[in-house]
């Protein structure tokens, strides 16, 4: 009788397993495929330069000391 609750358990075990497998196997080819049908639909936008960027907010542009501290913090993260 144990033998036939071990090899029940066994065979739960590896449906289970093989289910998550196929299935994250599954996902991982489904979002790549994704992937490459988006990247040849939309064509690459230009690479966003924060330096050349106007800093503006929803309520109008910032203050000078404030978009000078910003680059400052910026040019330190780049060196």
């Amino acid at each position: 009788m144990e033998s036939t609750l071990i090899t029940q358990g066994l065979d739960l075990l590896l449906y289970g397993m093989g289910t998550v497998f196929t299935f994250l196997t599954l996902l991982v080819g489904i979002t790549s495929l994704m992937s490459l049908v988006v990247n040849r639909l939309v064509p690459e936008e230009a690479e966003v330069v924060f330096a050349s960027a106007p800093l503006a907010t929803s309520q109008g542009s910032l203050e000078p000391r404030i978009v000078k501290a910003i680059q400052a913090a910026l040019d330190q993260h780049r060196s």
